[in-house]
């Protein structure tokens, strides 16, 4: 199986859709942040390792606080995900901190301060 075929794809898709379940609903860690989202997931074409790419909106220390929270929980993650899935292999995961949703706010919100002081210079 090709890294970039329908399959590998519909199982990335699927993964991300049921983490993120499992992290919203499942897990009861106080450490993990409830404004955790999945952004994207990258399963080898094998089905051995995951990199889940997460995203929480706050402060560094609720980032650092949840990406250790889902650190330790992995291992529940894996056998719940084996359970809810059907795949040959579950794959480990590996938690990735993206920051690319908080990014696009933070660009949404100078772009809104920009045209608000153009608005404010046009009177």
């Amino acid at each position: 199986m090709r890294k970039n075929s329908i399959k590998n794809t519909r199982i990335n898709s699927e993964v991300a859709h049921e983490l993120s379940i499992l992290i919203s609903q499942e897990i009861k860690d106080p450490r993990i942040s409830p404004l955790t989202s999945v952004v994207a997931v990258d399963v080898t074409p094998d089905l051995k390792q995951a990199k889940v790419y997460i995203s929480v909106l706050g402060d560094e220390e609720k980032r650092k606080e949840t990406y250790e929270g889902l650190k330790s929980a992995s291992k529940h993650l894996r056998s719940m995900l084996a359970k809810t899935i059907n795949l040959r292999n579950t794959p480990e995961l590996e938690f990735i901190m993206d920051q690319s949703i908080e990014y696009g706010v933070n660009m949404t919100k100078l772009i809104d301060d920009v045209n608000r002081n153009g608005d404010a210079l046009d009177e």
